[in-house]
């Protein structure tokens, strides 16, 4: 797509934003799923309690926010491999090949990159991810939008 990147249009569920923000809960950040591996769990607790502080996730970004951090755990994984390993191997046959790890290190920094910049994690997104507040007032209630005395019906 050519041009700028659309700002997504992002939701806050439960925001403790409003007329009525004393009378409610604050929203707790979205759980950690199961199936994560101890690395990628372990970036779920170090981000999603900023990212939900800042606005930015609710509980449906669950599979958005594990994707990039499974993504980050595999990213993990591979660079401590290729630690190991050098970056070209001799292959039976003779021939010299780029080690595997670098490609599934390379891959998988390409898809952190792509959910970072979903989520709003790198200095340049972060201007484009906007927190918008949850939609309390109904259309036909006035009164706490400083507009409001101007909508008022004509008795």
């Amino acid at each position: 797509m050519r041009g700028r990147k659309p700002k997504p249009q992002l939701y806050l569920v439960d925001s403790d934003e409003g007329p009525n923000s004393k009378s409610r809960r604050k929203p707790k950040p979205p759980t950690c799923p199961a199936h994560l591996s101890p690395t990628a769990k372990t970036e779920w607790k170090r981000i999603a309690s900023t990212l939900h502080l800042r606005g930015i996730i609710g509980d449906n970004d669950r599979a958005v926010l594990a994707a990039y951090c499974q993504s980050y755990a595999r990213w993990v994984e591979a660079e401590r491999k290729l630690a190991e390993t050098p970056l070209l191997i001799k292959l039976p046959s003779g021939y010299i090949q780029q080690s595997p790890w670098l490609a599934i290190a390379t891959k998988q920094l390409e898809i952190m990159h792509k959910y970072a910049a979903e989520l709003g994690l790198s200095p340049v997104s972060r201007s484009r991810v906007t927190k918008l507040r949850s939609h309390e007032q109904k259309p036909w209630e006035f009164g706490s939008r400083p507009a409001d005395a101007y909508l008022k019906p004509r008795r």
